[in-house]
């Protein structure tokens, strides 16, 4: 493939005139959007909605006043959503490297600052390449949260974008963020297709590299949100792609220096105390974490961080210490003294 970020500027910016040219579902949304997110997106400007490219709902929950960063922002759906959420006291800021987005994006924050009844504008856009992140001026420990939707599949150095990720995070604060990922590793010849990368297809990481690729870089503990498959219809991708399934997953990793490799049990509870927009009643923090509002729910120490040690805090009470370790957590599935897990030991003597 010729230089890897002109074939992807030139796909973006014009190849696609709208959503409608892509080839696949990759880079497509499902549109079964909470209510607030819908009113949210009715005031986005049309220009904006038809050129965005993205593979999930990358908006978290209890952004009021937060600092944001969008990776790959594009048209910038997402950060005019996230502007609306955050709050005029908030912070939105759209990195992208596609002139032909940049316009699209740029040219409507005026419109935006005076449909969401602000003074002035909350967000901006600037040009660049994730990988070079430090190029930008983006200070370390800054910012909240960090989203970013269909993108990092899109860029050749994913350690380094996971690792400036990390450093432009404050403590206590997430990437929350939807890509594609595939059931094994894809080599050089489809890689370099352009076609196939463009649609978000043959960039895509093998999972189990994503998450050694996040745990180096300092995100212990990666959380699966959702996961949707993606379908091809295309009958030459179809073709090309034999053999490797695609999925669209959104993942939230945590910046908390003490998350441990493993779910660790010290007896602890929390109770979700309600109040979160659209998860009044409950609140999901991942796809086997959901906290109904009233009810004390045990949870490992990892969870117990993830809730107390950042912006979640104040919608939780939480219970117990550190004091006492009580081994793995029950049904992390990494406990060897498990009696499932016994029962598939041999009843010969050990060596020892």
């Amino acid at each position: 493939m010729k230089n890897l970020h002109e074939s992807v500027q030139n796909y973006y910016g014009k190849e696609l005139s709208k959503s409608e040219d892509l080839k696949t579902n990759a880079c497509c949304t499902v549109k079964n959007y909470p209510s607030y997110i819908k009113t949210a997106m009715g005031k986005i400007h049309d220009e904006v909605m038809s050129k965005y490219y993205g593979c999930g709902l990358t908006i978290p929950t209890a952004m009021d006043a937060m600092k944001v960063l969008d990776l790959g922002s594009g048209s910038g759906r997402d950060c005019y959503l996230a502007a609306q959420l955050v709050g005029e006291n908030g912070e939105v800021v759209g990195v992208d490297m596609t002139d032909e987005q940049l316009e699209v994006s740029n040219r409507h924050i005026d419109y935006h600052t005076e449909k969401f009844g602000y003074k002035s504008s909350n967000t901006s856009f600037l040009k660049g390449y994730l990988e070079e992140l430090d190029d930008l001026g983006l200070k370390d420990d800054y910012f909240d949260i960090i989203i970013s939707n269909c993108v990092i599949n899109l860029v050749k150095d994913k350690q380094k974008v996971l690792n400036s990720t990390f450093n432009k995070l404050k403590n206590g604060g997430e990437m929350y963020f939807s890509d594609v990922y595939v059931n094994k590793r894809i080599p050089k010849e489809l890689v370099d297709d352009p076609v196939l990368y463009g649609e978000c297809l043959s960039g895509s990481l093998y999972i189990n590299d994503f998450l050694s690729m996040a745990k180096k870089a300092g995100f212990q503990d990666p959380r699966v949100v959702e996961t949707a498959p993606i379908t091809i219809s295309n009958k030459s991708i179809q073709d090309k792609l034999e053999g490797y399934e695609f999925l669209s997953i959104t993942y939230r990793l945590f910046k908390i220096e003490e998350l441990e490799d493993n779910c660790e049990d010290f007896g602890q509870a929390v109770m979700y105390k309600g109040g979160i927009e659209g998860m009044e009643k409950s609140f999901i923090l991942d796809d086997h974490h959901i906290f109904e509002e009233g009810k004390v729910e045990a949870v490992c120490g990892n969870t117990y961080r993830m809730l107390n040690d950042t912006r979640l805090l104040e919608y939780f009470n939480f219970y117990g210490d550190w004091s006492k370790h009580y081994g793995v957590f029950e049904g992390c599935g990494n406990n060897i003294f498990s009696s499932e897990s016994k029962s598939k030991v041999s009843t010969d003597e050990g060596c020892c």
